[in-house]
């Protein structure tokens, strides 16, 4: 039984082996592409980078383009006979470059081809090309760099650049290789795959001496780049640049949406910078130049900073006590305690909702919120806060407040909206109650986001009651319909339709007798709201929130000028002019836009510079 066995081992060890050899005697002797390999030595795989797509703004202007030119590659094994004074006088470069260079690229494999030299022009590449027949082993491989005709949106665009190790070394699957681009923030980043298109392969015949001897198997390996799509973007570029002008020698930020598809207008992070001084030879240069900057033009302020709403929250208050019944169009506060003043009008402007609205009364939005908060029927005050609070809490949330609004964009911030885990880490579990949290009762205290969420707050406001996840591109590729179903996902704020329409008189009259006077325009119902932003650091920051017109709004904004203390005199009067700029196609006040252009609030680097 035992030899039996044994037997059938060997016999089946013995088939194996048959079936190897007689596969291995038919790849070597018979088929004619091994015997072609064999004789030629060599195949040469080439990879075929396909251009990168272009970004458009909404009326079809170009926002990204490419330009093309040239990287040459090294595979180090194919490198012979090599006269590298030579090489170096023809290419430019030093002795220390190409040594430290090869030496990378031997490191990285001896028989892969690395990058040595990127971005040559077709000027330095038509100099060169006749003279590498000398130059065994370094071949060119056409390429591009990005160039931004408009020179703006940069943060928003983002750039390109050179694979991180990290992400090269985590990829799935080897699509990218050393020293290849790839989106590193902003757009170019979010929209990585769909800007990239599909690379191409193509085989060519090497002899032994490496010289071409044709396309392999008449090309029926080799596969055709695809270019990368195109994105259409909804921004505005007129738009965009009459902010980036009014943005001059300040520091804040901007977003325009369009309320009824959540379509951003414009989105401007200040101070800015040109985005072309990351794109080229000058990358690394120029990249550290603006991280060390001490006003930080990389950051993206619109999406990424903290700034508490103040008075613009109030809007908010008054919305969530008509929803849960605690005021109504009419109610009155006159007589009531508060412990805040009022912003230097009398008491009587706290009769009823729209003349609070109007004057921005802290008093009266005090005494909203104490409402809100001990709306329950819980007699002690401090269970009876945390009922107020969660209750509150998830209406606030459903405006797009301590969450993520779901931007295409990297950098988004959820930033803060109080809850009760956060007043039970500072004050204890039932130990905290109403006079502990009032002052977010007009947008102060354990509040914070960003100018997205105060635009995002607006077109909320303008469309009464909903509002559209804020999105840059608007289509992709030829048909333009490729938008994934979450970039345009209607949210409900769950408030009732009319109670936003109770505002609307105190918002228009915020613009045409109230904070905002200087944004008024005579033919353009604006409605609006100021607020000023407490700053530990400095003066305040100003904040103004606004959209329009009134009926069927088109424009809903929001700005933030930091340390300018009023947003009734700055950040109001640079949104009015946006606004105007947008429904007419051009600015009639010309003397408030140079005003504002010329007006300059002092940069961290200006503070610096005077302190010295």
């Amino acid at each position: 039984m035992l030899e039996s066995r044994k037997q059938v081992i060997l016999f089946f060890f013995f088939t194996i082996g048959i079936i190897y050899l007689s596969r291995l005697f038919y790849i070597q002797i018979v088929d004619p592409k091994y015997r072609s390999i064999e004789a030629t030595n060599a195949i040469k795989r080439q990879i075929e980078v396909p251009l990168r797509g272009q970004i458009y703004d909404r009326n079809h202007k170009l926002l990204v383009q490419n330009r093309e030119v040239y990287n040459m590659y090294v595979t180090p094994r194919e490198v012979t006979k090599l006269d590298t004074n030579m090489f170096c006088k023809v290419f430019r470069i030093s002795r220390g470059y190409f040594d430290s260079t090869m030496h990378e690229a031997i490191d990285y494999s001896r028989n892969r081809a690395s990058l040595f030299l990127r971005q040559l022009s077709k000027e330095e590449f038509a100099r060169v090309a006749d003279v590498m027949v000398n130059f065994k082993g370094f071949s060119f491989e056409q390429s591009f760099f990005r160039t931004y005709p408009a020179h703006t949106l940069a943060n928003a665009l983002g750039y390109i650049g050179e694979i991180p190790k990290k992400q090269y070394d985590n990829q799935e699957q080897m699509y990218y290789r050393k020293g290849d681009y790839i989106g590193l923030s902003g757009i170019e980043r979010e929209y990585e795959e769909e800007l990239r298109g599909i690379r191409g392969v193509k085989f060519t015949l090497m002899d032994v001496h490496g010289a071409d001897k044709g396309s392999y198997e008449h090309g029926n390996f080799d596969t055709t780049a695809v270019v990368g799509q195109d994105l259409y973007s909804s921004i505005d570029i007129q738009l965009q640049q009459l902010a980036d002008s009014l943005f001059q020698n300040k520091v804040g930020a901007v977003v325009a949406i369009e309320p009824k598809t959540g379509e951003i207008l414009a989105m401007g992070s200040y101070p800015t910078y040109d985005p072309n001084l990351l794109s080229g030879k000058a990358f690394s240069k120029n990249y550290l130049e603006l991280v060390k900057d001490p006003d930080k033009p990389t950051f993206n302020r619109a999406i990424s900073s903290f700034y508490r709403p103040g008075s613009t929250f109030k809007l908010i208050q008054a919305l969530i006590g008509q929803q849960q019944g605690v005021i109504n169009l009419h109610t009155s506060f006159i007589g009531a305690y508060s412990p805040m003043g009022c912003h230097g009008h009398g008491m009587h402007h706290m009769a009823n909702l729209n003349n609070a609205v109007q004057f921005s009364c802290n008093p009266y939005f005090y005494n909203v919120f104490k409402k809100i908060i001990e709306n329950t029927s819980e007699r002690n005050p401090f269970i009876g806060a945390r009922e107020g609070l969660t209750r509150w809490h998830d209406m606030v949330e459903k405006f797009g407040f301590g969450t993520k609004l779901g931007i295409d964009l990297p950098g988004e911030k959820s930033q803060l909206l109080p809850n009760l885990s956060l007043y039970d880490k500072y004050y204890g579990e039932d130990r905290w109650k109403f006079s502990n949290i009032y002052s977010l009762s007009i947008g102060e205290g354990e509040l914070g986001l960003d100018v997205l969420k105060l635009a995002n707050m607006a077109a909320s406001i303008a469309n009464k009651g909903y509002w559209i996840t804020p999105h840059l591109i608007r289509g992709v590729g030829e048909d333009r319909k490729n938008m994934k179903s979450e970039r345009v996902e209607v949210h409900q704020t769950g408030v009732n339709p009319q109670y936003f329409e109770n505002i609307y008189d105190g918002m228009q009259k915020v613009i045409e007798a109230g904070t905002a006077r200087q944004a008024y325009i005579p033919d353009i119902a604006i409605l609006g709201k100021t607020g000023t932003s407490q700053n530990k650091r400095g003066r305040d920051h100003a904040i103004f929130v606004a959209f329009a017109p009134r009926e069927n709004p088109k424009i809903a904004i929001a700005a933030v000028v930091e340390n300018a203390g009023f947003g009734g005199s700055s950040s109001g009067p640079i949104a009015s002019l946006m606004i105007e700029k947008y429904l007419k196609g051009k600015i009639e006040r010309r003397a408030l836009a140079e005003r504002m252009m010329n007006t300059s609030y002092k940069t961290v680097a200006a503070q610096k510079a005077a302190a010295k």
